[in-house]
Parts: structure tokens; sequence; C-alpha cells
């Protein structure tokens, strides 16, 4: 999801733009549709009567709502809903339309930008302190002077002012703990920091935000004594912040071994260092923690190739997935058998009601049937569907690459945007919802047209 995620910026001096005559805009003034649950729809293209940005959507009544679109820059896509709600972060990066890697603040309460900054480069992981006071934005292509490309950028929420930086060589994702201080970073690659920085290789850094901009290093890299990470993408910490969960995405993403993997932020059991001995699991790129259990969804790769069979499934499909579960308490796997899905590059994991877990990725197997599809001809893309309850898998017959999943908290139903259309599943039947409005074409929308990237609800 990846991740809670958020942009940052390496800010030239008229890169950052804030509306309202030059300055940030925080008017709370009343939003324009007077709906009270709300969702956003980012669409990345401009087409016909299409136009790109955010697609405001009644989430009870599954309608678009009579206001236009609101700006988000040429292709928007990645949202990241703040912690208090008043805020939607909206980043537009790379499409068919030109990339302008413009970071856009939404102003929930007006629906409507507040402001908009040029980040120099892609950017898939940002992250928002606890009191949505600040950003913190992971750019592993944003240059350094003297040194390799790789940045972490704080902004402020509040002025939209650029208050520091990290200088980490291809920084990727970050995480962030419960009280906001402390932030873990991965890096792709195994990276040094720059004096007068600790400069031992690691894959994982640790943070302090209340630093950035104070210290001449804010930051201290974690290569673990006795055991060293394998390509971290993303951790879970405890409710106490006293530890975070490691997840280790291994071949995969170019490493040895995929596993979970714990971190004491103040070593006690696992001396010197904090890092604990890894969990094996068979894949890791995308993890949810519900409870005590965590879910894990990766492809398993031997030799630099997807290497999994899709045993137990019919299909023309030649490798697939899998979903591994975690006991956080004992630190063991739990699941006897492996529970096989589609494969991709898993960066999308939602939990919705009837303990229904939606799992998408990126460039996996499809089966595109032909036209004319004759009948019973398979339809795979990518998009599993696991029943925490019953152990059931179900790969929808649906096509395209999944970028957005919101479980709609009132409902029984899940938004799911796959291969640029936003499709509504019921959590009862893991298939598209009955349409009233138009019952010709279940789980739709009557009127949204575009390529829609994500999909986030704004209220509760």
């Amino acid at each position: 999801m990846r991740k809670a995620l958020i942009l940052l910026l390496f800010l030239l001096p008229a890169s950052l733009m804030w509306l309202s005559c030059g300055g940030y805009n925080s008017s709370g003034s009343t939003q324009a549709s007077g709906l009270k649950y709300r969702a956003f729809i980012s669409n990345s293209v401009s087409s016909g009567t299409s136009s790109a940005g955010l697609y405001l959507l009644n989430a009870q009544t599954d309608l678009l709502a009579p206001v236009a679109p609101i700006s988000g820059g040429n292709t928007p896509g990645m949202m990241v809903v703040t912690p208090n709600r008043a805020q939607t972060l909206v980043f537009s990066g790379s499409g068919t339309q030109g990339s302008d890697n413009q970071f856009t603040v939404i102003n929930n309460a007006s629906e409507a930008a507040a402001g908009h900054l040029t980040l120099p480069g892609m950017t898939e992981s940002f992250v928002v302190s606890p009191d949505s006071s600040g950003v913190y934005v992971a750019l592993p292509t944003a240059q350094v002077i003297g040194q390799s490309p790789g940045v972490v950028k704080a902004v402020s929420l509040s002025s939209g002012s650029f208050t520091g930086e990290v200088d980490i060589p291809s920084i990727h994702y970050l995480s962030m703990d419960h009280s906001g201080n402390r932030i873990l970073g991965f890096s792709d690659v195994l990276a040094s920091l720059a004096s007068p920085c600790d400069q031992t290789p690691s894959f994982l850094f640790v943070v302090t935000p209340s630093n950035i901009g104070i210290q001449p290093c804010p930051v201290v890299p974690v290569p673990g004594v006795n055991h060293t990470f394998d390509h971290p993408v993303q951790a879970f910490f405890s409710s106490d912040d006293s530890t975070a969960f490691v997840v280790n995405c291994g071949p995969e993403c170019g490493g040895i071994q995929a596993s979970v993997q714990k971190l004491e932020m103040t070593p006690t059991q696992c001396l010197p260092d904090g890092v604990c001995a890894a969990v094996p699991v068979p894949a890791a790129s995308e993890a949810l923690v519900n409870g005590s259990t965590m879910y894990l969804a990766g492809t398993p790769y031997t030799g630099g190739q997807p290497s999994q069979p899709c045993t137990g499934q019919t299909t023309a499909a030649t490798t697939c997935g899998l979903l591994t579960m975690v006991d956080l308490n004992t630190m063991t796997v739990t699941n006897s058998a492996p529970i096989v899905i589609t494969d991709g590059y898993h960066n999308r994991i939602a939990l919705g009601a009837n303990g229904q877990l939606f799992l998408g990725s990126r460039t996996c197997t499809e089966i595109i049937p032909p036209v004319p599809a004759p009948p019973g001809a398979e339809v795979r893309g990518c998009l599993s569907i696991y029943n925490t309850q019953t152990g059931a898998v179900v790969i929808p017959p649906a096509n395209g690459e999944v970028t957005g999943l919101q479980p709609i908290a009132t409902r029984t139903v899940v938004y799911v945007v796959q291969g640029g259309s936003l499709n509504i599943y019921d959590t009862a039947t893991d298939a598209l919802e009955f349409n009233p409005h138009d019952p010709n074409q279940p789980g739709q929308i009557f009127g949204l047209v575009g390529q829609f990237i994500d999909v986030k609800t704004i209220d509760f």
C-alpha cells in the first residue's frame, strides 16, 4: 500500500508554489459536494469529456458527485490521507500526458487544492507524522552534490515550507512509528552515508525526524552485527514502538532470502545491535498486520526468475505468487500449506469486511481471452482475494494491474482500481457488487470515465 507513504521535496527556490496568491491556502470552507461519506479517485488522463484530476465519489451510494474534478497535476496517481483526515496528498508522476512530478495538497473540507510543488523525480513512498503536521518523502534518484543520488525531504504541512533533508543513497521506502519519533528508511542497495555520518554499509537506516535540519547527521545505519537485512521494503511497529517487524524482500528484489525480522529499537534480547534472527518466508514484497498476524504476499524467485508453480489452480499461468502468515508473538510461520495467489510484484494489500484479504500486484502473468471470447475462457489479472476465515482463494476474472485498494468501512464492499478501471467488490461473494443504478453493469459507477490509479475514502 505500499506502506503508508509520502513525498518530499528536493526544492529549488522556485519549485515550491503554494496556491492562493503565492501563499498556502488552509481554508476550511464548506465542501462543494455536500456529501457525508466521500472517496477520491485519481484519474491520470484527459480525453474527450474526461479531465485528469481527483474525482469525488459518494461512497455510500456508489455515485459520481456532480462537481468538477480537483486539479492534481498532469497525471495524478498515488494518494495518502493525513491521520487527522483534513488533507489528501497526491503525487502526479509519469504518464501518457507527460510527467510533471507534482505534489499537491488537497483541503478535504473545501474539496480544493491548497498548494502544490514540483519534485525532482519519482517517489513511491511518503509518510505523514501522526499529528499531521509534517510529511517525509523518499526520493531515490534526487541528485546530491558530491554523493550518490537519494534523499529524504521534510515539509511542514501547516506552512508549506521545506524544513530539511537527509541524504541516503537510493532511499526507496519509508515506515514511521506511532509516536512520530522514528522513521525507518529502506535503500535499494547496500548503501553508505557520507561523512560525518556513520559510513557502515546497510539497507536499513533509522531517521530521527526532530533532528532533521538541526543535527548534521539525523540518521544512523543498522546493518546488524549477527544478522544483516536483505533488501527490506517495509516495517510495522509494536504498539509501544519498542520493536519494528521488518519485511525483507530477498530474491524478488535482488537479494537472497525473504523473511520477517525483529529490530529492537532499544536492544534488550537481541544483543548487541537489536537485530534479531530472521524468520524465512517464501516471498515478501508487501505485508499487512491484523492483530498479531502478519500476512505477506510475494512471488518466489529462483535464479532470478519466478519459480512458484500454480499448484491447485486451473490456469494457463505458468507461475504464481504465495501468501504467507507469520505469528508475530512467536515469530513462526502458521500456514501449514502454501497459499497460491497471482504472481507479479505485490504492492497493494487491504483487509475488507467478512475477513476478505485483497492482494494486488503489478507485472503479473495475465490471461487475456481472444475477442470474441469463447464460453468458459479464462480471464486472469493481478488481483487475488483470500478468505481469512475459510482459507479459500478467489482470482476474479479481470485483467490489469492493481493500483488502488480501499475497503469501505461502513459497508461490505471494497473499491478496487485494476487496469485503469474502478470495480466494486462485494465481500460476501467476492464478486462484483450488484449495481441498482445499472443492473447490466455490476460493480461499476455510472458516468465514471478515465484511466484511474488510486482511490481513498476521506471520511469515516
